[in-house]
């Protein structure tokens, strides 16, 4: 069963218990700390026993991404992801100039912590790797 969780004007957050999958929609710019509230929304899911191994995040309809929160995202948000059981994740892009700079940061990011990290234009393949165990 999918659930939401939290429905913002720039980003929809949802989880399936099922599949132990939280997912990010964006479809808008956050301003300042918004960036932070989807995410914050996940961690906080598991820190309530909710089992999150997985994560989808679309950002095929995110506006920019300020580097403040590029930065919180890399030195923050995926140590807690991982602390709180993050097992694999999916950025789903479009594959635009800008976005590429931020899914580069995003990647170096999160190779530091050896965790299975794919970008992908293909929600079908993107649920495929999230999905299997290799």
């Amino acid at each position: 069963m999918i659930q939401t969780i939290l429905e913002l004007p720039y980003a929809t957050v949802v989880f399936d218990k099922e599949k132990q999958l939280g997912k990010i929609t964006w479809h808008g710019t956050p301003k300042g700390d918004e960036y932070q509230k989807p995410f914050m929304a996940l961690i906080n899911l598991a820190k309530q026993g909710h089992v999150v191994t997985r994560f989808l995040s679309d950002i095929r309809k995110q506006g920019v991404v300020s580097p403040d929160n590029r930065k919180w995202f890399e030195k923050e948000m995926v140590p807690a992801a991982i602390a709180n059981g993050l097992k694999r994740a999916v950025v789903l892009t479009d594959g635009n100039a800008f976005k590429m700079y931020y899914i580069n940061l995003i990647l170096s990011a999160v190779n530091k912590f050896n965790m299975p990290f794919k970008i992908l234009n293909d929600e079908a393949k993107a649920m495929e790797f999230l999905m299997s165990d290799s």
